[in-house]
């Protein structure tokens, strides 16, 4: 069983019998909230988050992986495919980043997860949205950030994957902030680097 983050919470990403993960999967679920009056149930309720994974080196982006560009330039970070609805909110992911921790390039030290709002929707309109890390190699769940409390805004720093040394750790950010798209998240990122 995973660890359960809290906002700030870091993780290492260490097998616990030793030696280092290979293949890791960052998951994000949601759905949308069920609407609250009279006419709720006349209206369908579509909710498209998008997954970023935007790599840097030091404080400096140097690729993006995301629903416009599905593979990082070296290959090593590639996302499954653009979900626009939603719906698995409660265990299955809706879309998927996969990263190859063994050929990421050596002066990308960070991967900085990103989850917007396409369509403008605000995370009061969303539930049951998490971000999970899964050792793609065994399917064992390491680690999950829940959001909770909904708000007003349109994205959310997720959490980052950072390399120190030679070990890979996972912090929980947990950072509200408004933008359709990861470029939109850059300053907001730039402050947990």
């Amino acid at each position: 069983m995973g660890v359960t983050l809290t906002k700030g919470q870091q993780v290492s990403l260490e097998k616990s019998g030793g030696g280092a993960l290979s293949v890791v999967r960052m998951g994000l679920g949601w759905q949308a909230a069920p609407r609250k009056g009279f006419l709720a149930r006349l209206t369908a309720r579509e909710i498209d988050l998008d997954a970023s994974a935007v790599l840097f080196a030091g404080k400096e982006a140097v690729d993006v992986v995301f629903f416009q560009h599905l593979i990082s330039n070296d290959g090593s970070v590639r996302h499954t495919g653009d979900n626009v609805v939603g719906g698995a909110g409660q265990g299955g992911d809706d879309e998927s980043i996969l990263v190859d921790l063994q050929r990421l390039p050596a002066h990308v030290d960070q991967i900085v997860f990103t989850v917007n709002s396409f369509t403008g929707q605000t995370f009061a309109e969303v539930q049951n949205a998490f971000c999970r890390l899964i050792d793609e190699t065994t399917g064992q769940e390491l680690a999950r950030y829940t959001l909770s409390g909904g708000g007003a805004y349109t994205a959310q720093i997720m959490a980052k994957v950072h390399r120190t040394g030679g070990t890979w750790n996972m912090s929980a950010i947990g950072e509200p902030a408004n933008g359709r798209t990861f470029q939109d998240l850059i300053p907001a990122i730039s402050t947990h680097l």
